[in-house]
């Protein structure tokens, strides 16, 4: 009796496992079933994940560097007295605009009126001479025609010389009336260009040497800042990426960053031995005289110029000394692919091999996403991106 009710329990366990067993395969087919359900309802809800990419292009790339510079006149003159004399007036200060042959300041020199006023005697004196010269030699040689034999050789040998004494007389009185109006010009002191007077260190009455230059301090200094020039050094390194006509930006932080487009318009084609750089200048128009002499700025100049290469937006790219990017492919599933990098810019970086033109790269939250993932690709404007 004890044997039959045990083979009862035994039964009664095994049916019992069996049923737990199919209750349990049930189940999981019900939750798979589910699952699939509710992907198959997502898809058509359109809830597959959107992913941000950019399509990789052919770019002309470079590195920017910046510059340090410093304004500087594109002319400018110290004005000194060729004569010596008093200051009789000073028509202008520092700060004033001038234009070109504008008389500045004057010097009283007496003693070069008198030279002068001596020297047009001189000539008028010798004029005259000459005309009385003239006379008598004409004279002479017409009657020597009508009247052959009748006028001496020798007097009319004597007549024609002092007919050329005399017109040599002329020649050099006419120089030396010259030669001191110019002296007396050297009196007015005018401006060479149209500029800014920027030094005066003259007052009416002072007295001045011819000649002051490298002795002492100028007169006057005129400097032509409507139009500046800008040096800069350029490394030995980008010195082979010089070349006249290249555009540069030039931007003025003491003028709230103020930004100018310019283009170089000279270097000196010599790498300096002290420093290994070479002198590179560009020029900068400045009608309204914003910018001054002396104020600094930072040149902004590409470089290491890479034309028509392959190119992503930095933000593409993820990883250090194994950079990789993720691809969406054509069936819109997500690739991780490593990639060789080039040269890097602010905005994008050269790529060497792992991409090919067309490539769509993820941009944005790369983590939201898994390789094999299945995305919608919403292409981003670059533009936008960077706000231009």
């Amino acid at each position: 009796m004890s044997f039959k009710i045990s083979n009862q329990s035994s039964f009664k366990r095994g049916i019992f496992g069996v049923t737990g067993l199919v209750i349990i395969a049930a189940t999981a087919l019900m939750w798979q079933e589910h699952h699939a359900s509710a992907q198959s309802a997502d898809s058509q809800a359109g809830n597959v994940p959107v992913a941000g990419v950019a399509k990789v292009t052919r770019q002309d790339l470079a590195r920017e560097v910046r510059i340090s510079a410093e304004f500087r006149p594109y002319e400018q003159a110290d004005l000194d007295a060729k004569v010596s004399g008093y200051v009789s007036r000073v028509t202008v200060d520092f700060g004033d605009q001038v234009k070109a042959g504008q008389l500045l300041a004057t010097i009283e020199v007496p003693e070069l009126q008198a030279q002068l006023a001596n020297a047009q005697a001189v000539q008028q004196k010798a004029e005259a001479d000459f005309t009385n010269s003239s006379l008598i030699y004409n004279r002479l040689v017409a009657v020597n025609k009508s009247h052959p034999n009748l006028v001496a050789q020798q007097e009319l040998d004597t007549a024609e010389a002092n007919d050329l004494a005399a017109a040599a007389a002329i020649a050099a009185a006419q120089a030396e009336v010259a030669k001191c109006r110019t002296l007396v010009s050297y009196t007015n002191i005018t401006a060479p260009f149209d500029g800014v007077v920027t030094m005066r260190s003259v007052d009416p009455g002072q007295l001045v040497q011819a000649g002051t230059t490298g002795q002492g301090r100028a007169m006057l200094r005129v400097s032509d800042n409507y139009r500046l020039r800008l040096d800069f050094p350029v490394t030995v390194d980008y010195v082979k990426d010089i070349h006249v006509g290249d555009p540069v930006v030039v931007h003025v932080e003491s003028l709230n960053d103020k930004t100018i487009n310019g283009d170089i318009r000279r270097f000196t084609q010599e790498v300096e031995d002290s420093t290994r750089t070479m002198i590179t200048e560009i020029e900068v128009p400045n009608p309204d005289l914003e910018l001054k002499p002396g104020m600094y700025a930072n040149v902004s100049l590409k470089v290491e110029k890479h034309a028509g290469v392959l190119a992503v937006p930095v933000e593409a790219v993820v990883g250090g000394k194994s950079p990789k990017v993720m691809v969406v492919n054509h069936d819109n599933q997500i690739e991780e692919r490593p990639v060789t990098l080039g040269l890097e810019t602010p905005d994008s970086y050269e790529v060497l091999s792992g991409l090919q033109e067309g490539d769509l790269v993820v941009m944005g939250n790369r983590a939201a996403f898994q390789p094999g993932q299945k995305v919608e690709p919403k292409l981003i404007q670059l533009s936008m991106r960077t706000g231009n």
